[in-house]
């Protein structure tokens, strides 16, 4: 979940490594640090936000550094467990994200030989090994050192009398960009926009030196070659362009990410994967798993395939799925529990398909078949394009698996997504604002969106809020209803509006402010609902679209109206690459 950053080149290196790290902020951190080579190795690393900089950071002359924007898993947030990490002699630094699970045993072990630690992290047990093994060739002492390292770790190293930088990965991602005269390797490829779009992703298992002249790769201690992608993402898509935030910003680009991914999607040949396919397995965590549940209402509706998804997390819990198709849902193809999954689907036979927005990705790399999303770089830390960018691969797969049944409301769906922008949200936040729990209900593939609105409104105005299936708020919840606890509830037209009136009564009844989005003409709705926003009266999929994106902004807008830091959520990262 760190982000990790480094540059060699004819540049000026501290300057480009902060603004990388600046890039990588999103991912969440609460402390940040950098190396530099200059004549010797200068270190400077702070608790907190990078806007605290040091004027020596902009004289530091090196044309080799390292950066970190760590967030804590082993120590307190501090400058001391900041990264990066030095060895005794403060002539090699290590930068790492990861978690070493034997780092306990590693420090006693270096401990009994004199090595002082500095720090309460997992990381500098590292450094300390591989200060035992340098004698003026860091690629060899950290070959010698990661056998010894168990667990996940994307980590870079430098050190005095040594030209270059030392890159290795396993279970955590690393990527490097070429560019002329310079190589720079970054954990995630947003970061290498400004710079370059030639990149080679590292796999599990590679090292890597980097030099001015490009990157030299070994495996098993073996030279290696990996190919060079070209990331046709441009560098203006990371950039806010006019919005107050990168979550705003994402939301407005939502009609193109669901048409774009829509048809590109359909102007592909069907993969084999999605032949004869006889059940489906889903895994994903967090919003992709809202996704996810959403998938399977739809694919059971439409194409009478059994349909189960999991949290990615859980599925090493339950017995392997039959002879389902497992497809394993990340946006960044990285995240450390869906990809765990993924190997373990593919450890018992199943045939497997991710969903992911990066080329090149682990993910991409474990499956038998990726379907892609074209949602472009998402910056902030709750996710909203990229939901919708999932959404449009699965109706994309409901709609092959049930004969071209769903291909209209495909696409006409940005005319849904487009639709929903232009509503008042206003009286809702109002509504919503002070209240101290928020509770989210729906029925059928409105129950899953439910539990995204829940998701997106905690992450970002820290209200407690809860996603229920509507039925079953009459099952304990109705305990904590009361006039301090607004419920929104997803009343769409449909099989389900009867039932969902009567829930929606009995709410009323105690005293519940509603916040209603469902037919903006049914006298019935207006009746109850304290604030009615209007629903398309179409399909279900429009339905689907445009309470997605009015969940998104009531969460957007509510957090902005308390202040809140929208796009860096307390406690969260945008992509969690450890278990």
């Amino acid at each position: 979940m760190c982000g990790i950053f480094g540059y060699i080149g004819e540049k000026r290196a501290a300057p480009l490594v902060l603004a990388g790290l600046q890039r990588l902020e999103y991912r969440g951190y609460d402390s940040f640090g950098l190396a530099v080579l200059d004549r010797d190795l200068w270190v400077w690393k702070k608790e907190g936000r990078i806007s605290r900089q040091s004027p020596e950071v902009s004289r530091r002359r090196g044309r080799t550094a390292i950066g970190h924007t760590r967030w804590a898993t082993h120590g307190e947030p501090s400058d001391a467990n900041a990264h990066p990490h030095t060895d005794c002699k403060g002539s090699i630094a290590i930068v790492h994200n990861g978690i070493i699970e034997n780092y306990a045993s590693l420090r006693r072990e270096l401990s009994s030989r004199g090595h002082a630690f500095r720090s309460e992290t997992d990381t500098e047990a590292i450094v300390h090994l591989i200060e035992e093994q340098y004698h003026g060739d860091l690629l060899s002492a950290v070959m010698a050192v990661l056998p010894r390292l168990e667990g996940s770790y994307a980590l870079l190293a430098i050190a005095e009398g040594y030209e270059g930088i030392v890159a290795a990965r396993q279970g955590s991602p690393l990527v490097i960009g070429i560019s002329d005269r310079a190589c720079i390797a970054a954990s995630d490829v947003t970061a290498l926009l400004d710079h370059t779009d030639r990149v080679v992703y590292l796999e599990d298992g590679d090292v890597a030196t980097l030099l001015p002249s490009g990157p030299a790769l070994w495996h098993g201690g073996e030279p290696v070659r990996r190919p060079v992608q070209k990331v046709d993402w441009a560098v203006e898509e990371v950039r806010l362009g006019g919005f107050a935030h990168y979550m705003l910003k994402e939301i407005y680009e939502q009609p193109s990410v669901f048409s774009t991914t829509a048809r590109a999607l359909l102007a592909e040949d069907v993969p084999d994967v999605l032949k004869d396919v006889s059940g489906i397995t889903l895994v994903a965590c967090g919003t992709s798993y809202k996704a996810s549940l959403l998938c399977q209402y739809l694919v059971e509706e439409y194409c009478s395939i059994p349909v189960r998804a999991e949290i990615a997390s859980e599925f090493r819990y339950h017995a392997p799925p039959g002879d389902d198709l497992v497809v394993a849902v990340t946006q960044s193809g990285e995240t450390a529990d869906t990809l765990s999954a993924l190997k373990r689907a593919r450890m018992h036979n199943h045939a497997t398909l991710a969903v992911t927005n990066v080329l090149g990705s682990s993910a991409t790399r474990l499956a038998d078949h990726t379907l892609f999303m074209r949602a472009g770089p998402e910056i902030s830390v709750a996710a909203t394009k990229s939901f919708v960018a999932e959404l449009a691969v699965f109706l994309y797969i409901a709609d092959v698996l049930s004969g071209g049944r769903l291909r209209s409301s495909i696409l006409s769906g940005h005319e849904a997504i487009g639709e929903a922008l232009l509503q008042d949200l206003s009286p809702a936040v109002e509504l919503c604002r002070d209240a101290s729990s928020l509770f989210f209900v729906g029925r059928g593939p409105f129950f899953p969106l439910a539990l995204e609105g829940a998701l997106k409104m905690k992450e970002i105005t820290y209200i407690h809020a809860e996603g229920y299936a509507a039925g079953e708020i009459k099952h304990g919840p109705f305990a904590l209803l009361s006039q301090g606890t607004p419920v929104v509830a997803l009343c769409p037209p449909g099989e389900s509006f009867p039932a969902m009136v009567s829930n929606i009564r009995e709410m009323k009844a105690r005293g519940v402010p509603l916040v209603v989005m469902g037919d903006g003409e049914s006298q019935e709705l207006r009746d109850i609902a304290d604030v009615l926003v209007p629903l398309p009266d179409g399909d279900t999929v429009s339905a689907v679209l445009a309470a997605t994106v009015l969940l998104q902004l009531l969460a957007y807008h509510t957090a902005v109206a308390l202040g809140r830091d929208v796009d860096k959520p307390r406690n969260l990262a945008k992509s969690v690459t450890v278990e």
